[in-house]
C-alpha cells in the first residue's frame, strides 16, 4: 500500500482531514503547512524515512487525536527550521 495513503488513512480514522492546515510563526510571520504538504514533503524522503514517519505517525495515533495534532506540529516545524536552514545556505 502507499505510504501516503496510509497516513491518510489514519487521519481520516481519527476523524481529522488531510487538508487540515497548521499555522507556523516565523519571525512574525505566519506560514500555514497542510497536512497533506507535510505527508507528501517526508513522502519524498528515503525508504527508511517514509517507514519512520509512518510508524511514528500509528504511535501518535494510539495516544489519541491530540497526540496527532502535536505529531503534525512538531513534523511542520522540522520542515520549516530545515527549509529555513536550506535558504541561508546552513
Amino acid at each position: 500500500m502507499d505510504r501516503a495513503k496510509e497516513c491518510r488513512d489514519i487521519l481520516t480514522q481519527a476523524g481529522i482531514n488531510s487538508q487540515s492546515s497548521i499555522d507556523f510563526d516565523v519571525n512574525g510571520e505566519v506560514m500555514s503547512l497542510t497536512l497533506d504538504y507535510i505527508i507528501d514533503t517526508y513522502m519524498q524522503a528515503s525508504l527508511e524515512s517514509q517507514l519512520v514517519f509512518l510508524r511514528a505517525l500509528q504511535k501518535a495515533a494510539e495516544s489519541n487525536e491530540m497526540g496527532i495534532e502535536q505529531f503534525f506540529e512538531g513534523m511542520g516545524k522540522l520542515l520549516l527550521m530545515t527549509q529555513l536552514s536550506e535558504k541561508f545556505g546552513g
